[in-house]
């Protein structure tokens, strides 16, 4: 008998055909080394969408990097049980979509996301029909962003709080402070790398001040063979998926 794909595993599937069909794989490696070092070590692009100004880079991040936060995402968000009675969730700098959509997957509710990209916000509503997801991704800024789930839903921020400017940054903090007090759930992901995340002191008190909780995961994967490959290729080597988050139930 054959057996039914996951719906991830479905999904892995239809973005090699989306972003394969115009890009070899090898074209897709060389944009994801220069993908990775914009990451890593030219952060100041994020601001101005350096990450995403080409095609090649597109295809390497919706290939790669937007697998890894989902599979990262599934596992902080059943690890908090964080989805046990969520009906709504709002994904902030929604990227591809793939975060908020664990997310989403894992709680069966509904999604809405925001990217200031409108090309990520194109790629993430694909995510969500391609997912089965009821939801709606629209181009606009975090910080324009009504933020009203009520009391059964969660406000998510992955990997979005560390590309805003400083300003944009600290006008967030209390606005999902007040999430939390009208009732909602609010989940912020980011990488474990403290070099990069000078702010996170000053949110993890103001997070702790609130009764929520600060994490560090480290969760041992072997990823799919697609994002295998192209991390083998690219000089990378994820031997393991790791986060930090802050959590406020």
């Amino acid at each position: 008998m054959t057996s039914i794909p996951s719906p991830f595993d479905a999904w892995l599937a239809s973005l090699d055909r989306r972003h394969l069909a115009s890009l070899t794989p090898s074209e897709v490696t060389r944009a994801l080394r220069a993908l990775s070092s914009c990451y890593v070590e030219r952060r100041e692009k994020l601001a101005t969408g350096g990450p995403l100004d080409s095609a090649g880079k597109r295809a390497a991040f919706a290939l790669f990097y937007a697998p890894i936060h989902f599979l990262i995402t599934e596992r902080v968000v059943q690890a908090l049980d964080a989805a046990a009675g969520v009906s709504h969730v709002l994904d902030l700098g929604c990227g591809t979509g793939s975060a908020g959509a664990a997310f989403a997957l894992a709680a069966g509710a509904r999604i809405d996301g925001i990217d200031r990209n409108a090309w990520a916000a194109a790629e993430a509503n694909w995510t969500y029909r391609t997912l089965g997801l009821q939801g709606r991704a629209a181009t606009g800024t975090i910080q324009k962003a009504p933020l009203r789930p009520g009391d059964r839903g969660a406000v998510l921020a992955a990997y979005a709080v560390n590309e805003l400017p400083d300003a944009d940054r600290t006008g967030l903090l209390p606005r999902l402070l007040d999430v939390h007090r009208q009732g909602g759930r609010v989940l912020v992901i980011e990488p474990i790398a403290r070099r990069l995340n000078k702010w996170w002191g000053g949110w993890h008190d103001a997070f702790a001040a609130a009764g929520g909780r600060e994490d560090e995961w480290r969760f041992r994967v072997v990823l799919p063979e697609r994002q295998r490959t192209l991390a083998r290729a690219a000089g990378l080597d994820p031997q393991e998926l790791t986060a930090r988050t802050l959590f406020l139930r």
